[in-house]
């Protein structure tokens, strides 16, 4: 199966809903087709609250606003946790982020945008780690 679509991490919907440099880069990678998972999500409406300080309702509609654009939006199961655990080991990952990145890799993304690990990561020699603030 031909890889395929971006996955965005939390921080690339957080800085979307943001100001700023940042805000543009992220929008642009939004405009292109691409993968979230739940866990991006669940993450997002915390950060949302806490740092971007958006009402819940404002964070429900920014949620069905991503689901609604997203390509596809991966379901964490039993698979995706073990998955995980191999990659933390595999590449020194802490646990959230090698989820993510076995969402990713559920999903057959070739790319993983997020400014929180190291740019150009090749990951199971199919998923690229891509820092689009560099």
């Amino acid at each position: 199966m031909p890889l395929v679509a971006n996955f965005l991490d939390t921080n690339i919907l957080v800085y979307a809903f943001s100001e700023g440099p940042k805000a543009e880069v992220a929008q642009a990678l939004m405009a292109e087709p691409f993968v979230l998972s739940v866990q991006a999500l669940n993450e997002f409406a915390n950060v949302g609250r806490k740092k971007l300080k958006l009402s819940w309702e404002r964070i429900e509609e920014a949620i069905d606003d991503l689901s609604s654009v997203a390509s596809a939006i991966v379901v964490l199961d039993k698979q995706a946790t073990k998955a995980a655990l191999k990659l933390v080991g595999r590449y020194n990952l802490a646990f959230y982020d090698a989820l993510m990145l076995a969402a990713a890799l559920k999903a057959n993304c070739g790319r993983y945008y997020s400014e929180d690990l190291q740019h150009g990561l090749l990951i199971d020699g199919k998923l690229t780690a891509i820092n689009p603030f560099r």
